[in-house]
């Protein structure tokens, strides 16, 4: 429509000029100079029409000026899908529809993105062949224990129950002091671990370092059972005799060596009386158990002066106490420590190894082209010397050596 507008001003724009010239020419021609006055008239109503022309273009430009700025202001991207779906809602081809029109054809502004208009793989992928996990605990609680091979299923050993001690000085033709100890035969059965999976062959040839990443992560899978049955087995079969359930409790009874003897108790200072306690049983502490949780808190605590207490708990990059060793393991239950003497308490029976074994042998595999993989390992723990280990619960410890 503007464009029509424009061709009619230029069109007005030209007949003035015409009629000027001609004006012109009528007055050159005429001695006095006049012109016409039906000429003059004619020249004054083309002139206003022209103007009135001009002004009414300006107007709707300065209109379009606007509504455009509007749009942009208010204007948000479009796909190509939801712009087609607009133009067919304003009716852009219902007079093809209704038999008006052999054709119809509408504009579509849209912006494209591949999320938006693009159905499957179209741009190019770069395939990362090593798959990607979580680590796995980079110390395992078998590490700290003595091991020891086995071919039965079960591990029986002999615990001194009892001991008579009279030992002592005797004069001269005086009877010494009978003594005596008693011994019961304790027994624990080796046990099962493990677990497995099928898997398709199609998935085992067509993924690389499918095997080798099940050969790794699997078994570190059961090493984690493991530890927490090491820690926490209650005994009962299947589950192992675990260091908390065998191990001394921290005493917190009266008779107990710092009962309320500290002041402002703190993790640290319950560890010093655990190792206190082995320490009158006369065995020397080759490890501190503690869940990650607990270790930094330590860290973070402070003296009176807000000084920081951490170089009593670390030397160079390993973690100690006292001398201790600290292994931080999250099979320990977050708010509770065990100090012992490890190589001495306890020792870790293997019947059969950890290990990992592919198979079709199992139900319906080669019907279905499946694979099965398990992992399994048949272990015992025993434990020798329960008084070479004390455990307990933080809360409760720092409460008992509090000071009234």
């Amino acid at each position: 429509m503007e464009d029509n507008l424009k061709k009619e001003l230029d069109q007005i724009g030209n007949i003035v000029d015409e009629r000027i010239e001609k004006a012109f020419n009528q007055a050159k021609d005429n001695a006095k100079g006049e012109m016409e006055s039906s000429l003059k008239s004619e020249i004054d109503n083309l002139t206003t029409q022209y103007v009135e022309k001009s002004d009414s273009l300006n107007k709707r430009m300065d209109d379009m000026e606007m509504a455009a700025k509007k749009t942009l202001s208010g204007a948000t991207p479009q796909s190509f899908k939801s712009a087609i779906t607009a133009a067919l809602k304003d009716g852009a081809i219902d007079a093809m529809i209704k038999g008006n029109s052999s054709a119809a054809r509408f504009e579509v502004k849209a912006d494209m993105s591949l999320g938006a208009d693009v159905t499957g793989v179209i741009a190019g992928q770069t395939i990362v062949d090593q798959i990607k996990y979580d680590p796995s605990r980079s110390i395992h609680i078998r590490s700290l224990l003595p091991l020891g091979s086995t071919d039965a299923q079960t591990i029986r050993f002999p615990k001194e129950s009892a001991y008579s001690d009279n030992a002592a000085a005797t004069a001269e033709a005086a009877a010494f002091g009978q003594s005596d100890f008693d011994l019961a035969a304790s027994t624990v059965n080796v046990e099962k671990i493990g677990t497995y999976m099928r898997i398709t062959g199609e998935m085992l040839d067509d993924i690389k370092q499918l095997t080798s990443y099940l050969s790794a992560r699997v078994p570190e899978k059961v090493l984690s059972v493991e530890d927490n049955e090491i820690l926490n087995g209650d005994g009962s079969t299947p589950n192992l005799d675990g260091l908390f359930t065998d191990g001394a409790a921290f005493a917190t009874a009266s008779d107990g060596a710092f009962y309320h003897s500290i002041e402002s108790a703190n993790e640290f200072d319950v560890l010093t009386v655990a190792l206190n306690q082995l320490a009158l049983s006369n065995h020397q502490a080759d490890s501190i158990l503690l869940n990650p949780t607990d270790l930094h808190k330590m860290i973070l605590l402070k003296s009176t002066t807000n000084e920081y207490l951490r170089n009593q708990i670390f030397s160079g990059l390993q973690p100690t106490i006292n001398g201790i060793p600290v292994t931080v393991n999250t099979a320990v239950t977050a708010g509770k420590f065990l100090v012992g003497n490890l190589r001495q308490s306890s020792q870790l029976w293997i019947r059969e190894n950890l290990s990992v074994e592919f198979s079709r042998e199992d139900s319906d595999n080669f019907q279905k082209n499946f694979v099965t993989v398990r992992a399994m390992e048949r272990v015992a723990l025993t434990n020798y010397l329960p008084n070479a280990i004390v455990q307990g619960t933080f809360s409760t410890a720092k409460a008992a050596i509090e000071t009234a």
